[in-house]
């Protein structure tokens, strides 16, 4: 058949112009200047602010409880231990990345769980009608931590270390060398507590710097020799970051323990 049949071609244009297909089937009306779709229905913008306030949210919330389990967790201060590197009532952040994967360092102030029963029972938490609230945020890591479980100290004796107090000028020492240790409590005077320990391995030995009134591992050397598991290190507090006048990393002095030989 030739490829142009001028007896088929003109009833199908005529049939186009009519509104109807060359088979005999309507052909659908077009608007004028539209594709042939409905109009969308106008939409609610209280609505929309909703779904886009939800949306940051629930992205908040994921994030907060990502970096809470992975990377950073919160803390309340509620003792005097710290003082004068922490307050009571700070709030902190502690980097869970520490001890693994990166190692804990001489002078690093750690929270760890408290699994030697250091601390005395906790009273009994009255529920009230927000508590629920309180603890998915802080399960989620939008609040910090105040269980009151937890403790905070400075490292002074990794595994192997041998850690005594004191020499003739009053210092601690750690593997034989002295320690002039900038970051206790300048308002008071240590009291002397003889001790002369070697630190298993696992563990470490952790003391306060607000020595006279920080019961660590020297008050607890009657269970588990006052050595701290790794295993209950939940990482390595990092910054200061409430109240905001407060706001500051924390150091771990490396000078201070600069000139101490490996362990052993």
């Amino acid at each position: 058949m030739p490829e142009n049949d001028p007896g088929t071609s003109e009833p199908r244009q005529a049939a186009a112009r009519q509104g109807r297909h060359a088979l005999g089937e309507p052909v659908p009306a077009v608007p004028a200047g539209g594709n042939g779709k409905e109009p969308a229905p106008p939409r609610n913008p209280f609505l929309l602010w909703l779904k886009e306030i939800a949306t940051v949210v629930v992205i908040a919330v994921v994030l907060s409880f990502l970096i809470k389990t992975f990377l950073f967790r919160a803390f309340y201060i509620p003792s005097e231990s710290m003082v004068s590197t922490l307050d009571v009532n700070d709030r902190i952040f502690v980097n869970l990345l520490v001890p693994e994967p990166f190692a804990l360092e001489r002078g690093d102030v750690v929270v760890f769980r408290d699994t030697k029963g250091w601390l005395p029972p906790s009273p009994q938490k009255v529920d009230g009608p927000f508590t629920w609230v309180e603890d998915g945020l802080t399960f989620v890591g939008l609040l910090p931590d105040n269980s009151e479980q937890h403790l905070v100290k400075r490292v002074i004796g990794l595994p192997g270390d041998h850690v005594a107090c004191c020499n003739a000028d009053g210092k601690i020492t750690v593997n034989g060398a002295p320690l002039d240790e900038k970051y206790v409590n300048p308002a008071e005077v240590p009291l002397v507590r003889d001790f002369d320990v070697v630190v298993p391995a696992g563990k470490v030995w952790v003391m306060g710097d607000n020595r006279n009134h920080s019961a660590d591992s020297r008050a607890h050397m009657d269970s588990n020799g006052g050595f701290v598991d790794l295993a209950d290190v939940e990482g390595k507090a990092a910054v200061i970051a409430w109240p905001l006048n407060r706001w500051a990393g924390l150091d771990n002095y490396p000078d201070v323990f600069k000139s101490v030989p490996p362990e052993g």
